[in-house]
């Protein structure tokens, strides 16, 4: 990096988690799931006070067989640096949101509807009581559950079939998903 600092560090250290992810690596302690056809079950988990999902096609779609194919660049690696620079900029401005960190889920498309909508549904296990009741460990104490973090609304869905489906979905459990603005934004 030229000219070093903390931009400098900040582009190294995504970088390092972009080819950790490129290899299946799920950065957050996300359980990957046992199954034909999902290898990259990819996601970024940033703590926070108030969490926003993201939804990006990081990889495009996988031949025959395989959910997940090769990394996109244009469309999924550049719009989640996008959303972790927004977030970075938010947290280390003391006047914009003073004592509030924003954290983020951020999950891996695939360049898929299918895919997204299997994805979308992990923002809603935290929103989804769990019932331990009949479920007791050895030592005849009830089992820890760590429920994942409630995400309050979702950025990303790039594509219009894509944002329909996720969006249908969490409206259930009422989480945001702004609109999908189609081509370019006009000014007036």
């Amino acid at each position: 990096c030229s000219g070093g600092g903390r931009f400098c560090m900040e582009r190294l250290s995504f970088c390092l988690l972009l080819s950790a992810w490129s290899w299946g690596w799920a950065p957050g302690g996300a359980a990957k799931p046992k199954g034909q056809g999902y290898p990259h079950m990819n996601s970024i988990r940033i703590d926070g006070d108030i969490t926003l999902g993201g939804l990006f096609p990081v990889h495009g779609r996988g031949a025959e067989g395989k959910a997940c194919g090769e990394l996109k660049k244009e469309k999924g690696i550049h719009r989640l640096e996008a959303m972790l620079f927004a977030l970075d900029r938010i947290n280390n401005d003391p006047d914009l949101l003073p004592n509030i960190t924003l954290g983020a889920r951020i999950l891996d498309t695939c360049s898929r509807d299918t895919h997204a909508l299997e994805q979308s549904l992990t923002f809603v296990q935290a929103l989804i009581e769990k019932d331990s009741t009949e479920v007791r460990c050895v030592n005849g104490g009830p089992p820890i559950i760590t429920k994942p973090e409630r995400v309050v609304g979702v950025i990303g869905a790039s594509g219009s079939s894509v944002s329909i489906m996720v969006a249908n979905i969490l409206r259930l459990f009422k989480v945001r998903v702004p609109p999908r603005l189609p081509g370019r934004l006009h000014r007036g």
